[in-house]
């Protein structure tokens, strides 16, 4: 990491408003993480913060975090530069994410549940907003030092909280919930969850927490190194490696083992980039899949001797969601509704779910063959579309990464539909398509460094 691309990243001097942009996108993006990691579905059920102590330590209502984004949105509306050259390749970046929107509201009339659509609805809104705001407005910032700060700070924390669980916080959470009188009435799938001894941060489950880590730890490590650059060479490394230990620690702890496996395919990518001797470069990329694939092995060896039940019970998920697809092939149940007729076909001693564990199949069992095939073809798409030519082009390749992890996270997880996973995704992914509309380099290239 110590060769940079050699244009400066985020110039010192920027437009006030460019400038007021930037932060906000940096705390929208620091408080979307933070406080809006459960499922869009179970919004209603989030009561408001009452006092300073909540608002700090609680969820917030998803209502709060799109208040929070029609004010982005405002001062996005005085920096953004709406012209574009349409070819066929970004005419496919531009429209696609608008065709699955539409055929969500077209959905939404033959909803089973009008309520779960309208949460969901709204959600996946914000979600194309943002990456019209990422597209239009983000790409033409000069400074993103406060957004890196912001993704930084908030992954900082989650990190933080994650290890904070691990050596006690888990233990003192389950002491002070089963003090309740009433812990025996809450649901099986929260009971659950407060007796395990996996963890989850501030997210909704461990495997929010692994999709966070996919997803915000490669921009992260470039946002730390280069934020660093006035420091010393050593001084930086140590930087480094307590990131990189904080969120393996997290990641192992979160007991996720297709987050460890990604974690694993996203190291393998990274090597195959960096520029360097090749016979060396071999010799990593062997070594990170013997440990990385022995530790994972010695691991979950009980679980799969336990005959793999959360596997097991994702193949019923997923049978069950073709089978309403078979049955809905048009128009779906209606967005965020898979749960409803998942109650009348699941197998009987599968576990309850309330969405599918995997984003694509969700859209096929709740809009339909098109809704699939919209939103399977503009994420994969975009992923194979925007993939970096340029080893040098670290930020570009960053966020590329982390949106590769928890965009193939989701063939298992429901990353879509939970905003502090979503919102980000889509505003990064817009953000990738204007820069490389623009020759693939952002219009202010990258961090430069003096080492």
């Amino acid at each position: 990491m110590a060769k940079t691309s050699p244009r400066p990243i985020w110039k010192t001097e920027t437009p006030f408003w460019q400038t007021v942009f930037a932060g906000l996108t940096g705390v929208f993006l620091a408080v979307t993480l933070l406080k809006f990691g459960n499922p869009i579905i179970f919004d209603e059920k989030i009561a408001a913060p009452t006092n300073i102590l909540e608002i700090i330590f609680q969820p917030w209502p998803t209502r709060w975090g799109y208040l929070f984004f029609a004010l982005l949105a405002a001062v996005g509306l005085t920096v953004g530069q709406w012209s574009i050259t349409l070819n066929l390749k970004t005419a496919f970046g531009l429209f696609l994410p608008l065709i699955w929107l539409a055929w969500q509201f077209v959905s939404a009339t033959k909803t089973v549940d009008l309520t779960l659509t309208q949460l969901t609805l709204k959600h996946f809104t914000v979600g194309v907003a943002c990456f019209y705001l990422g597209w239009f407005c983000l790409s033409r910032i000069q400074n993103l030092r406060p957004v890196i700060l912001g993704v930084l700070f908030a992954f900082g924390l989650i990190i933080l909280a994650g290890w904070q669980q691990h050596f006690g916080g888990l233990e003192e959470t389950r002491r002070f919930f089963y003090e309740q009188p009433n812990w025996r009435d809450y649901p099986p799938e929260f009971l659950k969850k407060v007796s395990s001894t996996r963890i989850y941060s501030t997210l909704f489950y461990p495997n929010t927490l692994a999709a966070a880590i996919l997803l915000f730890f490669p921009i992260s490590l470039y946002g730390l190194w280069m934020l660093s650059s006035r420091a010393s060479l050593a001084a930086r490394y140590g930087l480094i490696g307590l990131l990189i230990a904080g969120a393996l620690g997290c990641l192992v702890w979160s007991g996720s083992k297709s987050g460890w496996l990604l974690f694993l395919v996203l190291g393998f990518v990274s090597l195959l980039q960096l520029p360097f001797n090749p016979g060396v470069k071999k010799g990593l990329i062997i070594g990170l899949l013997i440990i990385g694939l022995g530790g994972f092995a010695i691991k979950y060896a009980s679980f799969f001797q336990r005959g793999a039940t959360s596997v097991v019970a994702r193949f019923d998920y997923w049978r069950a969601a073709l089978e309403i697809t078979r049955r809905n092939p048009l128009l779906g149940t209606g967005p965020g509704t898979f749960f409803i007729p998942y109650q009348k076909i699941k197998a009987p001693d599968a576990e309850m779910a309330r969405l599918c564990h995997n984003d694509y199949l969700e859209q096929a069992s709740d809009s339909g063959i098109l809704g699939f095939l919209s939103f399977t073809s503009f994420i994969f798409g975009s992923l194979f579309l925007l993939r970096p030519v340029n080893a040098r082009d670290q930020m570009r390749f960053c966020i590329w990464l982390g949106l590769v992890g928890t965009s193939l996270h989701s063939l298992v997880e429901f990353n879509f539909y939970i905003p502090a996973l979503a919102w980000p995704t889509f505003l990064f992914l817009g953000w990738l398509w204007a820069t490389n509309e623009t020759n693939r380099q952002p219009p202010t290239g990258s961090v430069t460094s003096r080492h």
